[in-house]
C-alpha cells in the first residue's frame, strides 16, 4: 500500500481552479479540487503513518497526471486514485487527517477497513496531491473506497471511488502499461 502525498505540486494544472462535481463533498474553503485515477510512480522517501496497514506513507516529488477523472478504478497492481486539492488564499493547512475507508482486506491486510495519516494541504495556486496506490494483491478490495480530508473537526473534502474488476474497465486497466499484472 502506498498512501502518497505531496506538499507543493510544481505542475501547471491549467484551466483555473474548480471544484469537481465528482466529489461527494468539498468545503467552500477549497479553491481547487480534482479527483481521478493515475499511474503509480516510485518513491524513495517515506513518512511514518502508524494508522495504516504498511505503517508508512510514501512522499513523491512530482504529482503524476490523472489518466481518468474517475470514480471507477480497476483493481490492478500499480494503479492509483486520489485527489489534487488546494485551499483558497495564501496559506495552506497543516495537521490534516486523511482517512481512507474501504472494503475489508484479506490475507496480509488482516481485515483492515480504515487507514489514516496526518498530512498538509497547500493552496489552490500550488495544489497538494494525496492518493492511494495498489501495491499488494490483498489491497485489491472491490467496492466503495472513500477518502476524507479533515482538519480541526472540519471536513475539507470527501470523495468516493469504486474499485471494480479489471475486465469492467479494460482500457483504463491497461492505461498505465500494467496489463501483465491484471488481477
Amino acid at each position: 500500500m502506498r498512501l502518497l502525498w505531496i506538499t507543493v505540486c510544481a505542475l501547471t494544472l491549467g484551466g483555473g481552479a474548480a471544484v469537481s462535481q465528482d466529489a461527494s463533498f468539498t468545503s467552500p474553503r477549497l479553491g481547487f479540487f480534482k479527483a481521478g485515477v493515475l499511474c503509480a510512480q516510485d518513491s524513495g522517501e517515506t513518512r511514518a503513518a502508524p494508522d495504516t496497514v504498511a505503517g508508512t506513507t510514501h512522499v513523491i516529488d512530482e504529482a503524476p497526471p490523472f489518466v481518468s477523472p474517475g470514480p471507477g478504478v480497476p483493481a490492478v497492481i500499480g494503479i492509483g486514485f486520489g485527489v489534487r486539492a488546494g485551499l483558497k488564499g495564501d496559506f495552506g493547512q497543516d495537521g490534516v487527517t486523511m482517512t481512507v475507508t474501504h472494503p475489508p482486506f484479506t490475507g496480509a491486510g488482516k481485515g483492515a477497513t480504515r487507514q489514516s495519516f496526518v498530512t498538509s494541504l497547500s493552496t489552490s495556486q500550488s495544489p497538494s496531491i494525496t492518493f492511494y496506490q495498489f501495491d499488494y494483491p490483498y489491497e485489491l478490495a472491490l467496492g466503495e473506497w472513500r477518502m476524507t480530508a479533515e482538519a480541526a473537526g472540519e471536513i475539507l473534502y470527501q470523495v468516493s471511488f469504486t474499485v471494480v474488476p479489471p475486465a469492467a474497465l479494460p482500457e483504463l486497466a491497461n492505461a498505465c502499461g500494467y496489463q501483465d499484472l491484471l488481477s
